[in-house]
């Protein structure tokens, strides 16, 4: 029997794996707007291509969930990766995957590149891969001249014939998919997918009833598979059977029309006071004045009424931080409740200390570097 999930629950993750240095990964959490980014060119580069493409996606994204609005944010992010290289900003042919999906209730328009991919597994147990990869592997599969066993290991299925940042005139893949209740929707990179087939990762997305659990679980197997690649996957439960509201019979006009107000009246009340509970129990951090600052509450504005209330501003300096770190607190860092906050405050702090102290002398030594080790450098200095 499936686990049950809870109603719109969403969560993602990245992970290093075993072999890569840096991670290369982007996701984007921010709903109804997801998306997953793999960066292609390598450190230092690829990271900032996948790092700027979800900024830009962000950026431009449609205010509702339709695929040719959703290609052309895409498109908006692949010209800024583009202007990026010419600028200086990472490295010339530098690239990205991106998949990214907006979910409008239970239609999803979905707008992909690369081949990090997006699965949806239906409430049956069944999974269905609604992206084709753009990678030489994924055209002899289609062609028929290799199976999806052979492409696992074959010597070129990294190559990858559409990302962001190679060409100003990319299209994105766009389509619109109409799911069920119950239904789960997955984004990942080819960290995870060219380690864990599909049947594998169905029966963890149905085993794992939340959608944290089934990230971690998802990212675990990767890594106990090799973990070759920097791993990224996010999880969206796009609700349950019978969340639908049951329509009533047809009454006199007026009394259909009373009810209607009265009922109008009442939502309005609770949705308020569950806006206010629900602002009340999250928190963000963000920069402010050049340190980072934790507020209650969630960003933004409802109605012209704030929601959300400075707790207090740290001495950590946003410069201090990686540049991913940066960018995002130019935004916001979103956290479960005060107590995560004050956990990813921590974590920075520690951060901004390693990379504010002074550097250490290091002895003069006769061994090479390892071929394809960038030279060393002070930590947050790019």
């Amino acid at each position: 029997m499936t686990p049950p999930r809870n109603t719109q629950a969403y969560a993602g993750a990245s992970d290093v794996g075993h072999v890569r240095t840096s991670n290369e990964d982007a996701l984007l959490l921010a709903p109804p707007l997801f998306a997953v980014a793999d960066g292609l060119g390598g450190h230092q580069a690829g990271e900032v291509a996948s790092r700027l493409a979800v900024d830009v996606l962000l950026e431009h994204a449609p205010r509702r969930a339709d695929a040719k609005a959703l290609g052309r944010a895409v498109r908006a992010a692949n010209k800024a990766v583009i202007d990026a290289a010419v600028e200086g900003r990472g490295r010339s042919g530098m690239g990205t995957t991106m998949t990214a999906a907006m979910i409008d209730g239970l239609r999803i328009a979905i707008a992909h590149v690369g081949d990090s991919r997006a699965y949806l597994l239906h409430r049956d147990g069944r999974l269905e891969r609604v992206t084709q990869d753009h990678s030489l592997v994924a055209d002899l599969v289609r062609q028929g001249s290799l199976t999806e066993e052979e492409s696992r290991v074959h010597p070129n299925r990294s190559v990858i014939t559409r990302a962001l940042g190679s060409d100003p005139a990319m299209a994105a893949d766009t389509l619109e998919v109409t799911a069920k209740p119950g239904d789960r929707l997955l984004l990942c990179t080819d960290g995870l997918s060219s380690l864990v087939g599909d049947d594998e990762i169905a029966e963890i997305l149905s085993r794992n009833g939340e959608a944290k659990e089934a990230v971690g679980a998802l990212i675990a197997t990767a890594r106990l598979a090799g973990g070759h690649d920097n791993i990224t996957a996010v999880v969206v439960d796009l609700g349950e059977p019978g969340d639908a509201p049951l329509v009533r019979p047809d009454t006199a006009r007026w009394a259909r029309l009373a009810l209607w107000l009265l009922g109008f009246v009442a939502f309005v009340a609770l949705a308020a006071a569950g806006v206010y509970r629900y602002a009340a129990s999250r928190a963000y951090l963000t920069s402010e004045n050049g340190v980072v600052a934790v507020y209650r509450g969630v960003p933004g504005e409802v109605a012209g009424i704030s929601l959300h209330w400075l707790d207090s501003v740290s001495d950590v300096a946003v410069i201090d931080l990686p540049l991913q770190d940066q960018t995002a607190l130019k935004r916001t860092v979103p956290a479960g409740n005060i107590n995560q906050a004050y956990a990813i405050l921590a974590s920075y702090r520690v951060e901004a200390a390693r990379n504010s102290a002074p550097p250490q002398s290091v002895p003069l030594t006769t061994s090479p570097e390892p071929t394809g080790t960038p030279p060393a450098s002070a930590p947050g200095v790019p």
